[in-house]
């Protein structure tokens, strides 16, 4: 099984840099997300109809290049952890974690024995169809994988020292949109609310040894985030990309035709 580059540099104290993929599900967009730089996607399942055969493809693509496949699945459950990881997920972004009791069971359905209770199949999708030793496997699957708790409710926000101390978890990643929704500031990333929040989920990470997680769809929200030190960064989602990167070309060549 390989090693996990993203796992590594963050482990090392650097950032990682990467996208998240919403609409575009062809191998070919995998690909050419990789192409273009992206550390690893997060395919997302919880806003989106991608069933897990959708996630097969794209996880399978993405693991003939340099780029990390990762899942957003769409609640708590052992059957969307264990699956999207035996699909070839190298890494699981659960939403709106607000215990520690949730978070242990993200850890238990995502670890093989004695750490968890991930169910063992092999020679399939997560370890190339290949053989081996599956306790070397199991052990490099418990170790190399990224578990990463979303924190975007005011619920998770009152219990994230206690969530960030749990063993297993990697990333906590603020969801902004939900978190400022769920604080009384829907979409107000600068009011002071807001601003506490994420500098408490930025300080139960630092406290205890975790990666701060952060989606952002502008350059000067990019700059702060990664200036309160979050390191595990999302650049927009492919949709808006493509959608900023189409209407800007459009005008700029309408402003010729003009």
């Amino acid at each position: 099984m390989k090693p996990n580059p993203v796992k590594q540099k963050l482990a090392a104290g650097q950032a990682s840099i990467g996208t998240m993929m919403f609409e575009f599900n062809t191998v070919g967009a995998a690909r050419a997300t990789a192409a273009a730089g992206a550390e690893y996607a997060i395919f997302d399942m919880e806003h989106t109809g991608w069933s897990v055969e959708t996630i097969r493809n794209l996880c399978v693509a993405s693991r003939d290049t340099s780029m990390v496949p990762m899942v957003r699945v769409p609640a708590t459950e052992y059957h969307f952890i264990a699956r999207v990881l035996d699909m070839g997920a190298v890494g699981v972004m659960v939403p709106m974690v607000e215990s520690v009791e949730q978070a242990q069971r993200i850890v238990s359905s995502a670890k093989y024995p004695p750490v968890g209770r991930r169910g063992s199949a092999f020679g399939i999708s997560h370890d190339d169809f290949s053989g081996g030793d599956c306790l070397a496997k199991m052990e490099q699957s418990n170790s190399q994988q990224i578990l990463i708790a979303q924190i975007e409710t005011a619920a998770g926000l009152e219990n994230v020292e206690a969530i960030a101390a749990l063993d297993g978890i990697d990333v906590l990643w603020i969801g902004q949109s939900d978190l400022s929704a769920s604080l009384g500031v829907p979409g107000q990333f600068g009011h002071p609310t807001f601003v506490a929040a994420v500098d408490r989920v930025i300080a139960a990470c630092n406290t205890h040894g975790k990666i701060g997680g952060f989606m952002t769809t502008t350059l000067d929200f990019g700059e702060w985030v990664a200036q309160k030190g979050f390191r595990m960064l999302a650049w927009s989602g492919d949709v808006w990309i493509y959608q900023a990167a189409l209407k800007s070309g459009m005008n700029q060549l309408r402003s010729f035709a003009e």
